[in-house]
């Protein structure tokens, strides 16, 4: 679909990559990965067209289409929600208007028999069957699943897009992109702005009706679940790995140990090499020899080792006086702006040490809450910060109280104590700050600098409660790695509010899920709560009125009992028929996927002038549609079946 050949950038006088080829197929879902300024936003540029490279070429196949979407774009502010996901279906939109004209003049015509009456006849005819093709009377409800997956409810609909913050204007990006569903699609960190429902819902999206995706993501978890090849950009170079993210991780270590056996060799024979000349240089019974090595020496390609930063930095938040027992406790908490009530009820207590996660959608009130924790906003009901308690706290908004005058380096020297001085370059280079980026200004860093700033400025403070509010959203992997391990040596409590399964997994141990105008406490880890709203929500955290329903919490109770008071045998028939479902379920998928492809080789050949005058094969399409649509409905049908089982 997609071939990259010799590519080569410079910026300057060292090339950003050179001699860079690859292929983009059909069905891959690649993950383009490096270390920050490596040039993952470059190559998709490139990819999409909207950058020249140096030399070389990148050549798409016959009409196959790209879509891109880059981290920061211009959004409209004139029209709806609706209105502007259909932006999506303009050609749809155009193709409806060239029917309704046609059809008000058949309508106005009275010249039956003549031969250019038929001729308009035959051509709405073509038109419309191709129009039902396109899927011109089902695309509203398309775009409503889109919607709604990636979080909007229906009384966004009809809003304006001004009323969104950029987050939620991006989502609106997102989505025209994915229903005009490009051949290959580019992301550039697509889950900067999607909450975990949103993130599972895109992951199953790409994973079962994108046909090629290129990737750049700093979510793990992400990553892991979409991609099934991974391309690296490390020394200048691509490197193609046919396999996930973790995989390739393991495969990069093997890879770069051999490079460094190599390099050891090679630097062991140039010393050896270099020795001889210096030892026998003024000999002349030496003299043949030593041009000899000389000239081998200048053959000799130097062996590159894969950039990677093997120091094992571990950041420790600075002794912090101890907090009492209980560091937080609401009880009866409410906040309501006007008639519209974000929480209610709220009551809850934290124990001092205890590392939880606030986890939910967007705008059901998990800043608000850690808002009135803080005191930045008024609020009903009694909340209580424990004794000697010591906040640190990061949000977006951190990073605007910054002295814009100061440079990185003076920012971070100002509040660093101890020996911890001596790491300040080690510690800024973790956080994307390496080089000459130390000695910047803040005024001139950008907003996600500024916030990766303000996250270190806060590891380096003394206190014994942390409040984190979205903390990854600007970090690489290693830099979250990094942050992960302070938090998890952190002795002290920590509240979470992260979107990021893999940051979360394994540093905290309780969840607090917000939804409803509720917020329910879940005993576990992330994935343990995850998997729970798999089993007790068909559709997670998407149906309030499960959530909303006073007698919910009893129903699960109350099934949870009767799946223990199973008997050995019941248990091992209710697992056989789980595999009976799951089986048929696979077996859905795979009549789906033939049907799809099916139809895809019809519809590509009806796209050719030859097919378009052949009516059989709208009629062949007519009847795969068909069955194509028996077979969605027996998946839907075995899948409830499954989810019911499992719960």
């Amino acid at each position: 679909m997609v071939s990259v050949e010799n590519l080569k950038v410079e910026f300057g006088a060292t090339p950003l990559f050179q001699d860079v080829s690859y292929v983009i197929n059909d069905k891959d879902r690649i993950a383009l990965v490096g270390k920050n300024g490596a040039g993952k936003s470059t190559m998709l540029k490139i990819i999409a067209g909207l950058q020249q490279p140096t030399s070389g070429t990148v050549s798409v196949s016959g009409d196959s289409t790209i879509g891109y979407l880059p981290q920061v774009m211009v959004l409209s502010d004139e029209r709806t929600v609706r209105e502007e996901a259909e932006q999506a279906f303009s050609h749809i939109s155009q193709m409806q208007e060239r029917l309704d004209r046609m059809n008000q003049e058949l309508a106005d015509r009275t010249d039956y028999d003549s031969e250019d009456y038929m001729a308009l006849v035959e051509k709405f005819t073509h038109e419309s069957e191709r129009f039902q093709m396109m899927g011109g009377m089902n695309y509203h409800a398309e775009l409503e699943r889109t919607l709604l997956g990636l979080g909007f409810v229906r009384e966004d609909f009809d809003r304006p897009t001004r009323e969104f913050s950029g987050g939620w204007r991006m989502r609106i990006e997102l989505a025209k992109l994915l229903l005009r569903r490009p051949d290959v699609l580019l992301l550039d960190e697509p889950t900067n702005h999607l909450d975990i429902e949103s993130i599972q819902w895109l992951e199953h999206f790409l994973a079962t009706k994108a046909n090629a995706v290129v990737l750049v993501s700093h979510d793990r978890a992400f990553i892991n679940n979409v991609t099934n090849r991974t391309l690296e950009i490390s020394c200048g170079r691509v490197y193609d790995y046919k396999v996930k993210y973790d995989e390739y991780v393991k495969l990069r270590a093997e890879r770069r140990e051999q490079q460094l056996r190599a390099y050891e060799n090679q630097q062991k024979e140039i010393a050896d090499i270099k020795d001889f000349i210096e030892r026998f240089r003024y000999k002349p019974t030496k003299a043949v020899q030593v041009q000899s090595r000389i000239k081998q020496l200048e053959k000799i390609v130097p062996i590159e080792v894969d950039e990677v930063d093997n120091s094992a930095l571990r950041l420790k938040f600075p002794p912090a006086m101890r907090s009492g027992d209980y560091p937080l406790i609401c009880e009866d908490v409410r906040k309501a702006y006007g008639d519209h009530v974000v929480f209610h009820d709220v009551t809850l207590t934290i124990k001092r040490g205890e590392k939880v996660a606030f986890v939910g959608k967007n705008g059901e009130g998990k800043s608000t809450l850690v808002k009135c924790i803080m005191g930045e906003i008024p609020f009903e009901g009694n909340l209580k910060l424990g004794h000697n308690v010591q906040i640190g706290y990061f949000a977006q908004n951190q990073a605007q109280m910054l002295d814009g005058e100061q440079t990185v380096f003076d920012t971070i020297d100002r509040v660093a104590k101890g020996d911890i001085r001596l790491k300040i370059r080690d510690i800024l280079g973790a956080f994307m700050f390496g080089g000459e980026a130390s000695d910047k200004k803040v005024k001139v860093l950008s907003g996600g600098e500024r916030s990766r700033l303000a996250m270190i400025k806060l590891l380096l403070e003394p206190v014994n409660f942390l409040i984190l509010d979205e903390p990854t959203n600007h970090l690489d992997m290693r830099s979250k790695d990094v942050l992960k391990d302070a938090i998890r040596d952190f002795d002290g409590t920590v509240i979470v509010v992260s979107h990021d399964r893999d940051f979360l997994d394994g540093l905290v141990s309780k969840v607090y899920e917000f939804g409803g105008g509720l917020v329910r406490e879940h005993l576990g880890g992330i994935y343990d709560f995850l998997q729970r709203k798999n089993i007790d929500s068909l559709n997670e955290l998407q149906k309030p009125s499960l959530s909303q329903s006073p007698t919910a919490g009893k129903a699960v109770d109350e099934k949870a009992v009767s799946q223990n008071r199973l008997t050995y045998e019941q248990q091992k028939e209710h697992q056989k028929k789980i595999r009976r479902l799951e089986k048929a379920v696979e077996q859905c998928e795979a009549q789906i996927g033939e049907l799809e492809a099916a139809v895809k080789m019809l519809e590509d050949k009806m796209a050719t002038p030859e097919g378009a005058a052949d009516m059989s094969l709208y009629e062949r399409h007519g009847a795969l549609k068909k069955q194509l649509d028996e077979a969605v409905e027996a998946w839907e049908q075995a899948s409830l079946a499954l989810e019911e089982a499992q719960s």
